[in-house]
């Protein structure tokens, strides 16, 4: 079974991604709800934190039904990255992650997220200071390298550990590739296969059906799966990818019901967490995939998306289930 440090995992656990705007504690409790095993927050600026921007410092709110619970963080000024670990380890998660993954150009453009992948020794020094700054354990989420012929994953995973982090998530396409074209496991597994790795190696990208999360554990031999855009609107991801695991078969959709109790609770906590207007906004990335599958949707979709007032969007809940409930097997 994989652990990190005293952490216990099941066997091949699957892990939340950090998302920005999507994994909040709303989401998270959702998730954990439907299955995660590990949940880690949306990334979160050093250089935020440690000016104490609203923002950032409330992305730092976790609960204990979510636990085990990663903060994670990005930068590329060591100062501040380490002044970033004193505030994250104050907030007693259970984890704190790097971030060396994001790929957006306002991230890497400050030597961040992925645009660290130029420049690996200082990836290794910050990640090597990081760990002796807190007791709590370190892991890191990085992609395969910055282009396709700069990919050097097996020797950065291996100097990574060596500095003292206790598991890896690596995403299995460059930074230049973005999210385009398909993800490359193979690097990855070449990862875990390294006689020399003894952390847990975890997998992430394009893992959007169970059977692509068995085949990353069967064929490509890794220790777990992180999450992503599967989860989007989607938190029974989780539960239906442990229920082909253990059956081989696939678990009933949910129903239209749960849809809208699901999006409801959601919408719900987001108000009760960040307010109606944050709440509102921040929610709507999530109704499409909620709501997939229901034809002639797009009228109560432009309601839930376009209104600024919360009692719209709820009544446009009931509108879908007074209309569609009783056709809930023609279209899940």
């Amino acid at each position: 079974m994989p652990r990190i440090r005293d952490i216990e995992l099941p066997d091949f656990p699957l892990l939340l991604a950090p998302m920005e705007d999507v994994s909040d504690p709303p989401f998270r409790a959702l998730c954990k709800e439907q299955g995660a095993d590990v949940v880690y927050t949306e990334f979160i600026s050093s250089e935020g934190l440690i000016r104490d921007a609203a923002k950032s410092v409330m992305k730092l709110d976790i609960y204990e039904k979510e636990r085990p619970v990663g903060i994670q963080i990005f930068g590329a000024e060591l100062d501040s990255m380490l002044q970033a670990v004193d505030i994250v380890t104050a907030s007693n998660p259970d984890i704190v992650d790097i971030n060396f993954g994001c790929p957006v150009k306002k991230v890497v453009s400050k030597n961040a997220g992925a645009g660290i992948l130029k420049d690996i020794p200082l990836m290794v020094k910050l990640t090597a200071e990081m760990v002796k700054r807190t007791h709590l354990p370190v892991t890191v989420k990085t992609r395969l390298g910055w282009d396709h012929d700069s990919i050097k994953i097996v020797e950065v995973a291996e100097r990574l550990q060596d500095v003292g982090i206790e598991a890896i998530s690596i995403h299995g396409r460059t930074r230049v590739q973005m999210y385009k074209g398909d993800a490359d496991w193979k690097p990855i597994a070449e990862v875990r296969n390294n006689p020399r790795m003894r952390i847990p190696v975890f997998g992430n990208g394009d893992v959007d059906t169970p059977e692509m999360a068995l085949r990353m554990k069967n064929q490509y031999g890794l220790d777990g799966a992180m999450i992503g855009r599967a989860s989007i609107g989607y938190p029974w991801f989780f539960n239906e990818v442990k229920h082909f695991f253990g059956t081989g078969t696939h678990l009933a959709p949910p129903t239209l019901e749960e849809r809208v109790e699901a999006a409801r609770r959601h919408l719900q906590m987001a108000i009760d967490w960040k307010g109606e207007k944050l709440g509102v906004f921040e929610t709507r990335r999530h109704y499409t995939n909620y709501f997939k599958g229901i034809p002639h949707f797009k009228e109560y979709r432009m309601k839930m998306v376009t209104s600024d007032d919360a009692a719209d969007v709820f009544d446009a809940f009931d509108e879908v289930l007074e209309k569609f409930g009783n056709r809930v097997g023609s279209f899940f």
